[in-house]
């Protein structure tokens, strides 16, 4: 059930002081968005997170995605959160769990490529339980094919995002640096932490 699905969200955070949503179980109605949340913490990363079956799986990406197919980011899996985290943007107060300010930084929809492959056909939650994860993106920064791949051997479920080599591939782009904005709100990252109360206070 979604609900246990969130246990661990839940139990990390005291929502009588964080404004993340606490979330609902069930509504999914077999939706395929995703979103990007830049979320400067401890340390500042990209959170990548795909709808599947009512939660959004997520994994955090220290150097964000890439769009050059050479470049294989690590992609540390992390709790699954609920849907309506994809519109949070804002700060978590000092404290708590993530402390830090958040932004939506891409968003849109995706499809399961390992779907299309006719009788070799995997859906979103075998494609996960292997260990791979091939989905086309439609977002307003990030398009085309990206890959995750479960590496072998660690504590933390440990992926690598990896750009496809098709026609949104480019190498000499930059996304992360070139356009580091909201694309909910066009906020910067400073922006949002100033009008937001920046999680330290």
């Amino acid at each position: 059930m979604t609900g246990d699905r969130l246990s661990s969200y839940r139990k990390k955070r005291n929502f009588k002081r964080t404004s993340e949503p606490r979330g609902s179980s069930g509504s999914s109605r077999g939706g395929r968005r995703f979103v990007i949340q830049k979320h400067d913490a401890s340390s500042l990363h990209y959170d990548f997170r795909l709808e599947v079956k009512g939660v959004l799986v997520s994994w955090a990406v220290p150097k964000g995605p890439s769009t050059n197919p050479a470049d294989k980011r690590l992609a540390i899996q992390t709790e699954d959160h609920p849907l309506d985290y994809a519109q949070f943007e804002g700060c978590i107060p000092a404290g708590e769990y993530g402390a830090g300010t958040v932004m939506v930084w891409d968003t849109g929809t995706y499809r399961n490529l390992r779907a299309e492959k006719g009788r070799d056909s995997k859906s979103m939650e075998a494609s996960l339980e292997d260990g791979l994860v091939e989905v086309w993106l439609q977002g307003e920064k990030l398009s085309g094919g990206y890959a995750l791949k479960r590496m072998q051997g660690s504590n933390k479920p440990q992926w690598l995002l990896i750009k496809m080599d098709d026609q949104a591939a480019d190498a000499r782009r930059k996304p992360v640096s070139t356009e580091p904005d909201s694309v909910k709100t066009g906020r910067s990252m400073a922006r949002i932490a100033a009008e937001e109360g920046g999680g330290d206070d």
